[in-house]
C-alpha cells in the first residue's frame, strides 16, 4: 500500500524534474581547447547560467572547427582567438554582433635543459630559426587552431622550419600537445593559459615569451541568424553581453591557477 502511494507521487516528481529540463534555454557555444583545458569556463560560466536560467553547451575544439561549427549553423555563438579567420568569419556573413573578451599572450616552452638555446629570448621568430638549426624536435598542433595558425605565420616568417621528424604535426588539443612535448623533451607554441593548467604535469619551462607578436586576443561571436533560423541568437547575444559585462570581466580576471591570472580581460569595468 505504501508503495502504491508513493508511486504517483514519485511519478509526478520526476515529470517536474523533466519538464524544467526540457523547458530550461540552451546556448550552443563552440570555443578553443584553451578556455576548456584551463577550466576558466568552468569557473565562470555556473554564473551566468544561474542568472539567465540558460544551459550552455560547450564544444571544445581548435579555433578552426570552432568557427566551421559556426558556419554550418551547428552552434549559436563561437568563442576564438584567431582575429583574421575571424574577420574572414563575419565578412563571409557568417556570424555578427563580434565583441573583444579577452587576452594572453602565446609562449615557447621546452625542456629545462633548452637544447637549442633559446631560454630568455624575446624574439619568436629568432627563436624558431635557432631551434631548426639545432635539429630539436618541435610539437605542432597540426589542427588548424588559432595556436596553430599563428604558429605557421611564424614558421613562414622565419622562412625555415625543422625537418623530418624533428617536427611533429600531432593533429590534437593543446592539452595533449603539451604532454606530448614533456614526454618527447620537445619544444612547442601554447597558449600561457592552458600551460599554466599543465605546467605540474609536464615540467617544461617557458623559454620565449614577450615578443609583441604573441598577443593572443579572444574574440566571441555570434552565428548569423539570417542564415540559420533555428539559431538561438537571443542566448548567444545574451552570453555575448555577460561575458563582455562588468560582472562578466571581472569573473574573467579572477580566473587564477595556483594564484597566476591566466586571461585579462578586454574592457576596464
Amino acid at each position: 500500500m505504501l508503495k502504491t502511494r508513493l508511486a504517483p507521487a514519485l511519478l509526478f516528481s520526476l515529470m517536474q524534474v523533466c519538464l524544467s529540463v526540457s523547458a530550461q534555454e540552451v546556448v550552443r557555444l563552440s570555443t578553443t581547447t584553451s578556455t576548456e583545458n584551463s577550466g576558466l569556463l568552468k569557473a565562470i560560466l555556473p554564473e551566468f547560467e544561474s542568472r539567465s536560467h540558460t544551459k550552455v553547451q560547450v564544444i571544445s575544439v581548435g579555433t578552426g572547427k570552432a568557427l566551421e561549427l559556426a558556419k554550418n549553423g551547428d552552434v549559436d555563438v563561437t568563442l576564438v582567438h584567431a582575429r583574421a579567420a575571424e574577420d574572414k568569419f563575419i565578412a563571409d556573413g557568417h556570424g555578427v554582433n563580434r565583441r573583444d573578451v579577452m587576452y594572453n599572450d602565446f609562449i615557447i616552452v621546452g625542456p629545462v635543459e633548452d637544447p637549442a638555446g633559446v631560454k630568455a629570448s624575446r624574439d619568436v621568430v629568432a627563436a624558431l630559426r635557432k631551434i631548426t638549426t639545432a635539429k630539436a624536435k618541435f610539437i605542432s598542433r597540426g589542427d588548424n587552431s588559432g595556436t596553430d595558425q599563428m604558429e605557421q605565420a611564424y614558421w613562414k616568417e622565419a622562412g625555415t622550419k625543422p625537418a623530418g621528424s624533428a617536427y611533429v604535426s600531432a593533429g590534437l588539443g593543446m592539452g595533449e600537445v603539451l604532454t606530448m612535448a614533456a614526454q618527447l623533451q620537445a619544444y612547442t607554441l601554447t597558449d600561457r593559459a592552458t600551460y599554466g593548467a599543465y605546467k605540474a604535469k609536464t615540467g617544461l619551462a617557458v623559454l620565449v615569451e614577450g615578443d609583441p607578436k604573441m598577443f593572443n586576443p579572444y574574440g566571441i561571436i555570434a552565428v548569423n541568424p539570417a542564415k540559420y533560423k533555428d539559431i538561438n541568437f537571443r542566448g548567444a547575444n545574451a552570453l555575448i553581453e555577460w561575458m563582455t559585462s562588468a560582472e562578466g570581466q571581472k569573473k574573467i580576471a579572477e580566473f587564477k591557477v595556483d594564484g597566476q591570472q591566466l586571461f585579462f580581460p578586454s574592457y576596464k569595468k
